[in-house]
């Protein structure tokens, strides 16, 4: 079969695991499993218990002791020692899982076992360890969507795993469909398919297919790792969590550098990638290493907000201190028992150098100190740097980043992260991010307010002009400002989300505060800043805190509260807490908000000042954190050209040219705004012909204009296989289309010819970044292609399929080239004979099962093989990537081939079940 069985890729699986080490066991039952966990648990204890079983009654104490808990209560004990009390009054602490030798654990693998709950259940692969079936693994047939098997956990968890306590013990789950595999961790509560993983190599590339996971992940001292290291029990939450395989990559680095060498390192994690899960994770493993005596994290003080205090106090309670008083950090430091500080950079650096904390900071001088700075990017640890590195004479210092400085933007010292922390130990781009679904893409729309020759000048020679008359100017203010209350209920979904607008200098955010202020709408507008305190006031310049004073002023009277800038820093907390809350509905600010603020709810960034490099990345990356469908993109609305700005940074730190997959949207926003031009196209030019009646420059403008960005449009939709070029599903047909472009071919050359244009400070023009389009020739794509072929009409069906064979012949992949025969033929014989009524799924793949079927069928009887012994041969490749020579071997013999037949056999066989393979692959 094309597609293997479910039961096939069961025993295959099976097969993979035991010939990896795994013992097979035979459990058909909970009693069984339970007889069995209690041979497992004597024989990995069997050192303690001095060759005396268990007796029924100490069994017994065992199970009651784990039996009746929770799965978060289960974890706990699963990590514990059990104590017990044997029959003769000794007392025991036996070892349920060794979270330290992981390999040193028994491994023991299984399959339908069945329980009887509310309705009676048979799971797929159980992994036990020291006897407790600690991974479940569901699997369905190639071709079903493997969102199946994860329904089906979810139905145990309610139907049967609440009735047996052992299965209570699950501490990850697998589902596969033997092409895509994904792992997630258990939980007491429901299940969320958004906290599915797949798994990846150092370098980021999904490892999908379920033989290359059970190799690698399922690998028996990999699995039992990741149980015993890599899984954080979340108190708060009473939740479990396992890392995503970028993660553990990051924390195997650190740890290794850390205990092998004394040289520093940095991790690059874009934002919004679980950096304060990672940086924990690496906190805690390190600070139980014996020899290292304590482990501080470091964060500028602007960034332990209370997201940071909860994050970390959720994994290690009570290890923030967010006061402002050095006195609480350095009592931190005396308690032996506190290996994990989180701390600022300035605490850290005013407890060094005040002479009153000499007495307990100069014992740590040489021993072994671990300092993880988060944000490392910012020069402010550069500046701090040589304090703490002159006092701590044995540390070493590991820093997160997700924009790192680069060569391309280097500190105001001229110096670069590496030149801090020396080698990139793992790097988890902006790309890798998005294309996991932990991050969203950047939608960024550029609105135009100046004359449009300024955007043709070079990007040096803008700085030029880039003057308080040009920026600032009162009619500029007013149509930035009027754009942004006309769209922003449509940007923000009706204030289902909000935004940040970030200015160029204070004297730009009163002006514009001022000028929301005098518009008429209904947004909740606020303003947080810093200032000088002695900043030029000459020519009846007004002080910054008197405007920031009588902006809170308005804040205090929208909210009923009661803030000043004397109480400046609870003003702080508490619009970081109404912004997330969604109670701002625009944020007026200069830097602040730009970093390290995380909200689900900020969906847009308003940008009117020049961003360039980390500072741009970083601000942009306020709005991608993923919250609903509701929120496909990060929404960036530029009032200045930042377009070069913004691909140049894309590139640098996604380490790519290609920035399609950073900046994208979904289907449904890009069909929403084609058919607005659409819409728009038809009220200039109601038919293709029209356009040839209309002479005002102007209205040819703004055809050219409209068809121009519906092409655009167009472009990107192509590349969604929901796309269907018709008017009832994007609202325009093929031939109308094709009308409109010879039309606007010819407009567009004459006006582009004969054209001066005047473009007025008032015209509010959206420019969207372009996307190339790019056709990958792979076999996704022609099977789109075959898709869309019209078994209608006849003529056009042929014209579909010389088309899809020109295509073919410039196949790019070498999968589609071993598949190039086969479409052929498919194009050939099957397609001329279906109908509208008929689905070119279901005909290609019933083809490709028969012509394979009958492949192996005239191989097996012209070398007088059996068909059923030569299927069996190929699954195991297709499964496992080995061809079983000892099987292949027995099988030609019994075919009576002699010694020198044999080995010539051997070879053909070998090569038809390769080829056979990949052309069905």
């Amino acid at each position: 079969m094309a597609y293997q069985s479910e039961a096939v890729l069961e025993q295959n699986l099976l097969k993979s695991l035991i010939r990896n080490g795994y013992e097979s066991v035979n459990i058909n039952s909970e009693e069984d499993l339970k007889n069995n966990f209690r041979k497992q648990i004597s024989e990995f204890n069997k050192d303690k218990l001095k060759g005396e079983p268990l007796t029924d009654k100490e069994f017994q104490i065992i199970m009651n002791r784990i039996e009746g808990k929770g799965v978060f209560e289960s974890a706990k004990i699963l990590r514990d020692k059990l104590e017990i009390e044997r029959e003769n009054g000794e007392r025991l602490f036996l070892t349920i899982m060794d979270t330290q030798k992981w390999c040193k654990n028994l491994f023991q693998v299984t399959n339908q076992i069945t329980v009887r709950g509310k309705y009676e259940n048979r799971y797929d692969v159980t992994i036990l360890i020291n006897g407790l079936p600690l991974v479940q693994i569901e699997l369905k047939r190639r071709g079903l969507d493997m969102k199946e098997a994860f329904k089906q956990i979810c139905r145990y968890k309610s139907h049967s795993y609440t009735y047996t306590s052992l299965f209570r013990y699950i501490q990850i789950f697998v589902v596969s469909n033997g092409v895509d595999t994904k792992y997630f961790a258990n939980s007491d509560g429901s299940l969320n398919y958004k906290y599915t993983f797949f798994w990846t190599d150092k370098e980021n590339n999904r490892i999908t297919n379920l033989k290359d996971f059970s190799r690698t992940f399922l690998e028996k001292c990999h699995i039992s790792k990741m149980i015993a290291r890599y899984m954080v029990l979340k108190e708060t939450d009473k939740q479990l969590l396992v890392l995503r395989p970028y993660q553990v990559y990051a924390v195997e680095e650190i740890v290794k550098r850390a205990l092998e060498t004394n040289n520093n390192g940095y991790i690059w994690h874009t934002t919004g990638s679980g950096k304060t899960l990672t940086s924990f994770k690496a906190s805690q493993i390190l600070s139980s290493e014996e020899g290292i005596d304590k482990v501080f994290f470091l964060v500028d003080r602007q960034d332990l907000d209370h997201q940071t205090e909860k994050e970390f106090n959720d994994f290690q309670p009570g290890s923030v201190d967010r006061t402002d008083s050095t006195d609480n950090l350095v009592e931190q430091i005396k308690d032996i028992m506190n290996p994990i500080i989180v701390t600022t950079i300035q605490k850290m650096s005013n407890a060094i150098k005040n002479p009153k904390y000499k007495d307990i900071m100069e014992p740590y001088k040489n021993k072994k100190v671990i300092f993880i700075i988060d944000e490392c990017h910012r020069s402010q640890f550069g500046k701090m740097h040589t304090i703490i590195k002159k006092h701590f004479e044995n540390s070493q210092y590991f820093g997160f980043t997700g924009t790192p400085r680069l060569p391309e933007n280097k500190s105001e010292d001229d110096r670069t992260t590496a030149d801090l922390f020396d080698k990139c130990l793992h790097h988890y781009l902006i790309k890798d991010a998005i294309h996991d679904g932990n991050v969203l893409g950047f939608l960024v729309t550029y609105i135009k307010t100046l004359d449009s020759k300024l955007d043709e000048i070079a990007p040096e020679k803008v700085q030029a002009i880039n003057t308080e008359e040009v920026w600032k100017a009162d009619d500029r203010i007013d149509l930035v400002a009027r754009h942004i209350i006309d769209y922003h209920d449509q940007r923000a979904r009706s204030k289902g989300y909000n935004a940040i607008f970030a200015t160029d200098g204070t004297k730009s955010l009163v002006k514009y505060y001022d000028k929301f202020k005098e518009l008429d709408h209904d947004f909740k507008i606020a303003s947080i800043f810093t200032y000088e305190p002695n900043p030029d006031l000459s020519e009846g310049k007004v002080h910054p805190r008197d405007s920031l004073e009588r902006m809170i002023k308005d804040y205090n009277e929208m909210f009923n509260t009661n803030y000043s800038t004397d109480n400046y820093d609870a003003y702080r907390a508490d619009v970081d807490k109404k912004v997330r809350e969604t109670k701002i509905d625009i944020l007026l600010v200069v830097d602040m908000f730009l970093t390290g603020f995380d909200s689900k709810k900020l969906n847009t960034l308003y940008v009117d000042k020049n961003l360039r490099y980390h500072n741009l990345l970083q601000a942009y990356s306020r709005t991608n954190r993923l919250d609903s469908d509701k929120k496909p993109y990060g929404n960036i609305v530029c009032f200045r050209n930042l377009k070069e700005a913004t691909d140049e940074a894309l590139k640098i730190f996604s380490e790519t040219d290609d920035i399609d997959s950073v900046l994208a949207k979904s289907f449904d926003e890009y069909l929403e705004q084609f058919k607005k031009l659409v819409d728009k196209l038809l009220s200039i030019a109601p038919r293709p012909e029209t356009i040839d009646s209309i002479k005002s420059e102007e209205e040819q403008k703004e055809f050219v204009i409209t068809f121009r960005d519906l092409t655009k449009t167009l472009v990107k939709m192509e590349n969604f296989d929901e796309f269907e070029f018709t008017e009832e599903k994007i609202g325009m047909d093929i031939q109308d289309y094709q009308d409109y472009k010879s039309k606007y071919l010819l407009i567009k050359e004459n006006h582009d010819k004969n054209r001066i244009e005047k473009v007025s400070i008032l015209d509010d023009i959206d420019f969207a970044l372009e996307i190339m389009h790019r056709d990958k020739i792979n076999v996704d794509y022609i099977m789109n292609l075959i898709r869309k072929i019209d078994l209608e009409n006849e003529e056009k069906r042929k014209e579909d399929i010389n088309y899809i064979i020109k295509e073919l012949d410039r196949a790019d992949s070498i999968e589609l080239r071993n598949k190039v025969e086969l479409i052929k033929e498919f194009l050939d014989k099957v397609v001329p004979k279906l109908s509208s009524e008929d689905s070119i799924d279901k005909a290609f793949t019933e083809f490709e099962i028969e012509r394979k079927e009958k492949m192996i069928k005239e191989f097996a009887i012209e070398n007088r093989l059996s068909e059923e012994q030569v299927e069996r041969l190929i699954q195991e490749y297709e499964f496992s990537g080995i061809i079983n020579r000892e099987e292949l071997s027995d099988i030609l013999t019994e075919a009576k081939y002699s010694i020198l037949e044999n080995v010539n056999k051997s070879q053909e066989l070998e090569t038809f079940i390769r080829e056979v393979s990949e052309e069905y692959k």
